[in-house]
């Protein structure tokens, strides 16, 4: 069964520290485009994941994200306490450059909840999240990240199938309805052709103009786009349900379909015809839509 390029896949892993989720987003594309967007994993690990996530998905725009949430313990803040001793020193000389009023004028309290107030100085210790001792728990939420999104892919791809397949049937009913008209179309050629001559007041030869006659209806003849069309149809069927990743040769049989289906519109020369054209191109339309978003 076909799968979507559209999905959504949710891992977590629970660590002593905290939660760690991880989450990837896909959306339809020409090849694996993969953006990791997280700060959290390690770039030893990166070309790891990227390889993961493109084997596993194939195809599509990829988005990898990894959010953290620390429990109580883990959130509190870090203070830099090498960073609080250089400020007090360098405002302590500052002080004492001051001269006759060089004099502390406020108690020591004061000044440390001045200096804890400065950039960088307080930090939550949110650095090596991902190490060695864990990799093989965050490993595990990417796994099921992986195979959560595979699995939205292939309900997803369900509901494409049953679309673009339908369609496919009612061009395919198109075509027998072209088909009946046929009989129909060539009379009224016949008809317009004699009613020319008739208003020229002309006597044709008769033995030429049956000759002209044929070569014209030849020239009108869409047995070949029928046949082809038909085939086409097939083929698309064979590779919807014989092929794991259809999407790039289904947009090509898609092109092929619309080669035939126009040059029956361009044959027509029949207004019931001309319709049921026009029909099958609105059906192919939303059939080549749907399949840009098949992988």
């Amino acid at each position: 069964m076909i799968k979507s390029m559209t999905g959504y896949g949710k891992g977590e892993a629970a660590l002593e520290a905290g939660k760690l989720t991880v989450e990837i987003r896909t959306l339809n594309g020409k090849s694996a485009d993969v953006n990791i967007k997280t700060y959290l994993l390690p770039k030893d690990k990166e070309l790891e994941v990227r390889q993961r996530i493109a084997t596993s998905l194939t195809r599509g725009t990829i988005d990898f994200y990894i959010t953290w949430e620390p429990n109580t313990v883990s959130a509190a803040k870090t203070i830099n306490s090498d960073l609080v001793a250089d400020y007090y020193a360098q405002i302590s000389r500052i002080e004492d450059k001051l001269g006759p009023h060089g004099e502390k004028n406020e108690p020591d309290s004061v000044l440390l909840a001045a200096i804890l107030r400065f950039p960088d100085v307080m930090s939550n210790a949110s650095a090596d999240i991902i190490t060695e001792e864990n990799w093989p728990l965050v490993s595990k939420a990417i796994d099921d990240a992986l195979a959560t999104c595979n699995d939205y892919r292939a309900k997803e791809g369900a509901a494409l199938y049953k679309d673009v397949t339908s369609r496919i049937g009612n061009i395919l009913n198109l075509e027998n309805e072209v088909e009946s008209l046929e009989p129909e179309r060539i009379e009224a050629v016949k008809a317009k052709i004699l009613k020319a001559l008739d208003d020229l007041k002309q006597e044709p030869d008769q033995s030429r103009f049956e000759q002209e006659m044929v070569f014209y209806v030849e020239k009108l003849d869409i047995n070949e786009e029928k046949v082809r069309l038909r085939q086409h149809c097939k083929y698309f069927m064979d590779t919807i349900d014989g092929e794991p990743c259809p999407g790039k040769k289904l947009g090509f049989i898609i092109q092929e379909m619309g080669r035939e289906i126009n040059t029956t519109g361009s044959k027509a020369n029949h207004a019931g015809i001309q319709k049921c054209v026009v029909r099958m191109k609105d059906e192919l339309e939303k059939i080549r839509e749907q399949s840009m978003n098949i992988l």
